[in-house]
């Protein structure tokens, strides 16, 4: 009986992302009312279950705009040594003015998220050791924060520098069930917000398989938008595409009647595939829209040299600032297209922001 139930859910959940994976990122919605994501002592660890206020609403304040950018060759590697001559900045295909101060160092404020639902909480291990060791790729002024998501969304750990601080809040991650990843990054990006001169990015490790009982894709779209932060994906999508290929395998050459016999469970397995499909599809795009990269480790004991990878981008990222020639304060969202003068160049930066309200 446990059984059944447990293919039941992973079905529906499959279904959910697989109808809501066409939506278009284009057209953002209205935000969604927020779910308050606030330090807990530690321990005991706090968690996040609340309902929203639609009004709460986060843009940029300041008429100067905050700018991460990452540049790559035509090979993949990062390039460094830029300046600002090199660079153009468009903001709704208007041509941005930038100065002798447009390119400035700036720390980063880092939330490491983990799905600790049941894809991952099997090598929560491997985790632990990544993030200690990204930890230590850091500068003296960035900072770290700690949240787990699994059927809830709990701050293990607020801001600090402290590597002490952030090995005990680790100890302190613990398996979940389902998966409530659009109101992790959602949270994320609105409520631990990053110091004034810093930039924000998010790391979660999750397959982005969200169990569809809160916030939807778009709605932490907008939400990484609204607080221009850039989000980095650690995806496990390619080792459980292949376990699942593996067991799907194993099933389907068996005997008919084992296959009959297992027919829900092969049902199950394939309904999963198309959804780690359709799932990648919604990572792409958020990290895309943010600036950010999707990583695809194929085992896990992996984890730590690609976490080690996100650090070295995060060190050799450009900061870009410039004030907008539009000086309208309506709300509204403006796009942003970064070029550098080397047309082989890939830049990745996000795709806009929302200006402020009057």
């Amino acid at each position: 009986m446990r059984h059944g139930l447990t293919i039941l859910s992973m079905t529906l959940v499959a279904i959910f992302l697989l109808l809501s994976a066409s939506a278009s990122t284009q057209d953002l919605p209205p935000p969604p009312p927020p779910l308050p994501l606030k330090p807990s002592p530690t321990p005991p660890d706090k968690n996040v279950d609340q309902e929203i206020d639609p009004d709460d609403v986060i843009s940029v304040n300041t008429t100067e705009i905050l700018l991460p950018v990452t540049v790559r060759d035509r090979t993949g590697r990062l390039v460094p040594s830029l300046t600002r001559k090199d660079f153009r900045v468009f903001e709704d295909e208007v041509e941005q003015s930038l100065n002798d101060l447009s390119l400035r160092q700036a720390p980063v404020d880092v939330a490491l998220i983990v799905d600790a639902s049941s894809s991952v909480a099997d090598n929560l291990d491997d985790f632990r050791h990544a993030a200690e060791g990204f930890a230590s790729y850091l500068g003296e002024q960035d900072r770290l924060c700690l949240i787990q998501f699994d059927d809830k969304v709990t701050l293990l750990q607020d801001w600090t520098r402290s590597l002490v601080q952030l090995r005990r809040a680790l100890r302190r991650i613990s398996p979940g069930m389902f998966t409530r990843f659009h109101d992790a990054m959602l949270l994320a990006a609105r409520d631990q917000a990053p110091r004034g001169n810093a930039r924000h990015a998010i790391i979660v490790l999750t397959d982005g398989i969200d169990s569809g009982r809160g916030s939807t894709f778009d709605a932490a779209l907008r939400a990484a938008l609204q607080s221009q932060t850039t989000i980095y994906v650690i995806s496990n999508t390619e080792i459980e595409r292949n376990r699942k290929k593996q067991e799907l395998e194993a099933l389907l050459t068996t005997s008919e009647s084992a296959v009959k016999f297992n027919h829900l469970r092969i049902d199950d397995l394939r309904l999963g595939l198309d959804a780690l499909e359709a799932s990648e599809r919604n990572l792409e795009a958020l990290t895309s829209a943010t600036g950010g990269r999707v990583y695809k480790p194929s085992r896990f004991t992996d984890l730590e040299k690609t976490y080690a990878e996100v650090a070295e981008e995060l060190r050799l990222q450009y900061t870009l600032y410039y004030s907008p020639l539009n000086a309208k304060r309506d709300g509204r969202f403006r796009r942003v297209r970064v070029e550098t003068t080397t047309p082989s160049h890939h830049v990745s930066a996000r795709i806009g922001y929302y200006s402020p309200s009057k």
